[in-house]
């Protein structure tokens, strides 16, 4: 169903006819004349607009607006990992590890399991990166001191990008000049 505007007449099977009085994130506020102020949910199929109206002014922010909204603060904060592909030559793989010791045993580990960890290393020192860069204690010649190492680890990881599906994910360490 569209949102509805306030002042939109509509029909409900139990409650009769009504007007959309308030617009929530989710809810209606509907004044009905049978029933009084009901509060219905946005997503109700027994709703039936009578009357719309066509510019009615904003009541607020959508639903898509405040999960936009979200979405925004917590990938700014690092609430959210960013979804990575592995590239797909590697997907059902398996990582062997042979010890030179042949009496030893060798250890496996699936692909998609070693990509993970790779993963949340990186997403590990993206969020090590911004508590330093926001670190209030810190000078600034520590915070770049700091930065170089990640920096560096950054590098040293570089070995692992051909893991993945785009180029865009890559470990990036420190250009040289």
């Amino acid at each position: 169903m569209e949102d509805l505007a306030i002042g939109t007449r509509v029909a409900h099977p139990v409650y009769g006819e009504g007007i959309v009085s308030k617009s929530h994130l989710t809810i209606y506020e509907i004044f009905f004349e049978r029933g009084g102020k009901v509060e219905l949910t946005k997503y109700n199929s027994d709703i039936t607009v009578l009357e719309s109206l066509e510019e009615a002014p904003r009541t607020g922010l959508s639903l898509p607006e405040v999960e936009e909204a979200i979405t925004y603060v917590l990938e700014k904060h690092n609430g959210l990992s960013q979804v990575v592909d592995m590239a797909d030559k590697w997907k059902g793989g398996v990582l062997e590890m042979k010890p030179a010791d042949s009496s030893l045993q060798a250890k496996e580990v699936s692909m998609e399991a070693f990509f993970h960890k790779i993963v949340m290393v990186r997403d590990r020192l993206r969020v090590l990166e911004q508590n330093i860069n926001t670190n209030s204690k810190l000078d600034v010649e520590d915070k770049v001191h700091l930065q170089q190492y990640i920096t560096r680890a950054y590098g040293s990881l570089t070995t692992f990008n051909v893991l993945f599906a785009e180029k865009d994910d890559y470990f990036k360490g420190q250009k040289t000049k």
